[in-house]
């Protein structure tokens, strides 16, 4: 037995993505890039370590090759520790045999061995497709003055995104005494952030439990959390009123991306108090030829600029041609894009090249007559000849 911790995370990141087509088709959702520069997993990360959290779990089970190469030993989040750090967690064969994990809960439950050796109070349980900033420590305080089973992070969302997320009805003390998974008619539009605590001790009972009944879909949202409203069990909300974005759809993605563009945005990227960490292969600087033009968009290392950027996002080396043009995109790393072609309302997976006057997606004009954006994915390694054409 190890000596103590107060508090250990579990990072759920094992999930397959694929409402982000091509993007995950060979890699986990939280491996994805973001923001030219980051992956979705930094931002999880990052907030443990500012939070003071050293120990996390990273359960791992879809495509995990490049995430788990990726995180490494966790030095370059400050989680390379002798006790404690970052710990990759995919299944595993045990004497009852080989078995993936089945949910949420059921992904923890086969990892109490591993939360065990640390003997922690607290668990904290969090998803490895989320951008934000939040300061787990703080949320832990408030799990501990409230005194309560278990601590739910919550944000309002709009009714149109309610069903997509787990809905929960709250009284005025913030007491939770109703929670549906992603309910086809939602009764409020409170959402859960997929971000609990519980006191270790009762979760691990809990976990025991919904392992044994044959009927359970093994999932925190559709029977944890509702097996413990049964039971009365004393489970708070957490407001959360920073900026917070679920990227798992391509439009929230792509949202996400965009909202990093905003003057005076309401998520900052910059702030030295609370760094996103990342791994990053050293690139040389970004260059921008002096007859191209880059208008209020993030350009990083390793970049060639001769021809047009307006609102766009470019990840580390990416060539864009003197006479192309790339419009509210998000270019991943390593793209050529060659003279002539233009590229708008799109996602472009890495490695890619755009030959010499394609086109993909769809024009601004064209979205202004119809009213409505459609996003246009292009997954990783993708070639494309010339005057070639793709959009939805």
């Amino acid at each position: 037995m190890f000596a103590k911790k107060e508090c250990i995370a579990m990072l759920l990141a094992g999930g397959q993505g694929s409402r982000l087509g091509d993007l995950t088709y060979k890699m986990a959702k939280p491996a994805v890039q973001f923001g030219g520069k980051y992956r979705i997993i930094d931002f999880s990360l990052s907030n443990c370590v500012n939070s003071g959290i050293d120990t996390v779990g990273v359960l791992t089970q879809y495509s995990p090759f490049l995430l788990n190469e990726y995180i490494g030993t966790g030095q370059p989040w400050d989680l390379d520790r002798l006790y404690g750090g970052v710990h990759i967690l995919p299944p595993y064969e045990s004497a009852k045999g080989a078995k993936w994990y089945a949910g949420t809960a059921n992904s923890i439950y086969q990892n109490i061995s591993f939360i065990d050796r640390y003997d922690p109070k607290y668990v904290l349980i969090l998803s490895g497709d989320h951008i934000y900033k939040m300061n787990y420590d703080t949320m832990l305080k408030y799990h501990k003055y409230r005194k309560a089973d278990c601590t739910v992070a919550v944000q309002e969302v709009s009714k149109q995104e309610a069903s997509r997320f787990g809905i929960l009805s709250c009284n005025d003390s913030g007491l939770i005494y109703e929670f549906e998974e992603k309910p086809k008619q939602p009764k409020s539009t409170l959402a859960s952030m997929g971000i609990y605590i519980f006191n270790w001790d009762l979760l691990r009972e809990l976990l025991i439990e919904d392992e044994m009944d044959p009927s359970s879909k093994n999932d925190f949202g559709k029977n944890i959390i509702p097996n413990m409203l049964d039971k009365k069990l004393r489970l708070v909300s957490y407001k959360f009123k920073g900026y917070w974005k679920d990227v798992g759809t391509v439009d929230n993605l792509w949202e996400a991306n965009m909202d990093l563009l905003k003057e005076n945005g309401s998520f900052n990227l910059y702030n030295p108090k609370w760094k996103i960490y990342t791994r990053n292969a050293i690139q040389p600087p970004h260059y921008v030829g002096k007859e191209a033009s880059v208008c209020q968009s993030v350009v990083t290392e390793g970049c060639q600029i001769y021809g047009d950027i307006n609102y766009s996002v470019l990840s580390p080396g990416v060539i864009v041609e003197k006479g192309a043009t790339v419009n509210n995109s998000i270019v991943m790393s390593n793209c050529i894009i060659k003279s002539g072609a233009s590229i708008n309302y799109s996602l472009i997976g890495a490695n890619c090249y755009i030959g010499n006057n394609a086109s993909i997606g769809i024009s601004e004009d064209l979205v202004c007559r119809l009213n409505n954006r459609k996003i246009t994915v292009v997954g990783p390694n993708t070639k494309l000849r010339d005057s070639e054409k793709v959009s939805l």
